[in-house]
């Protein structure tokens, strides 16, 4: 009896060894270091104006989670707050994981025995006179329980149920990873497209100005041409010029309507419903890093 018992041993053991697929291997990263076929440049270029100092690209170097920060802005810091919490796609990639976690508990349940319990009560009525003597059974009313256990089990001879418990876990892992770019991605167009709004204030602001001192020379050249020391050609041609400065000032404002409806839109808001806050140049403060002075 030994000899049967030991062959069918290695056999179940012989099963066991053959496994569905093969075990996964994490492959290794990229050895590049850029994005691109060019050599990424170690600075950028300077200027002389406020905040003009070059930035600096340290590529082995971490940033904090909350990176917006590093801004010191605090109406920018609220905004991606607010965004992170009132944007739709942000509560679709945090229910996303919540189902992919629960797919892996109830596949998990697949290594367990699966019962079933039940217990079902009947109450009937017979005709006593007919089948049965009313001395033996004095009423005609009888009740029937019945319970029922059923206990099933497939063992995982072959390795299906762990792999398919892996691609569930492996699941879990990539959607965890999803809501992390959804963070990233949200939480970065926030922050651009506040620069592209501080960026837009500033151009209008320099057209706006510029405007002015093109119409203050316009007005010296009329009185100019009152006093006879300039032609009408040289009139016309600063009013040209005015007016070729006043038609760049609606593209801007408009670029600037968009751009705050965009920035509702990330904050999960209506257009009509945008915020107060408004952003210029002289708000942002460009990140410093130690390590790149």
């Amino acid at each position: 009896m030994r000899r049967p018992r030991i062959a069918l041993g290695v056999l179940i053991a012989g099963l066991t060894a053959c496994a569905v697929g093969p075990n996964f291997k994490r492959p290794a990263p990229p050895k590049t270091t850029t994005y691109g076929t060019a050599p990424m440049a170690g600075q950028t270029a300077s200027t002389e104006s406020a905040g003009g100092d070059p930035q600096r690209f340290v590529a082995d170097m971490d940033i904090p989670s909350q990176w917006w920060m590093l801004f010191k802005s605090p109406s920018l810091n609220q905004m991606v707050e607010e965004a992170l919490k009132a944007n739709p796609n942000v509560g679709a990639a945090q229910a996303a994981l919540r189902q992919a976690h629960e797919l892996y508990l109830a596949q998990r349940t697949s290594f367990f025995p699966n019962i079933q319990a039940g217990v079902t009560g009947d109450r009937s009525e017979f005709p006593a006179a007919t089948l049965t003597s009313p001395i033996t059974t004095p009423s005609n009313v009888y009740s029937l329980y019945t319970a029922q256990l059923t206990l099933s089990y497939t063992p995982d001879i072959f390795g299906a149920t762990r792999r398919a418990v892996e691609m569930t876990k492996a699941q879990e892992a990539a959607t965890r990873f999803q809501l992390e770019a959804t963070y990233l991605t949200l939480s970065s167009n926030v922050v651009a497209t506040a620069v592209q709004e501080a960026s837009l204030r500033g151009q209008i602001a320099a057209t706006k100005r510029l405007l002015e001192l093109q119409h203050q020379l316009t007005d010296k050249v009329q009185k100019q041409r009152a006093l006879g020391t300039v032609s009408d050609l040289d009139v016309l041609a600063q009013q040209g010029l005015e007016a070729q400065t006043a038609q760049t000032l609606p593209p801007l404002q408009k670029q600037l309507d968009q751009t705050r409806d965009a920035l509702s839109a990330l904050l999960g808001r209506l257009p009509s419903e945008e915020p107060a806050d408004t952003f210029q140049l002289a708000d942002l403060t460009l990140p410093v890093s130690d390590r790149g002075r």
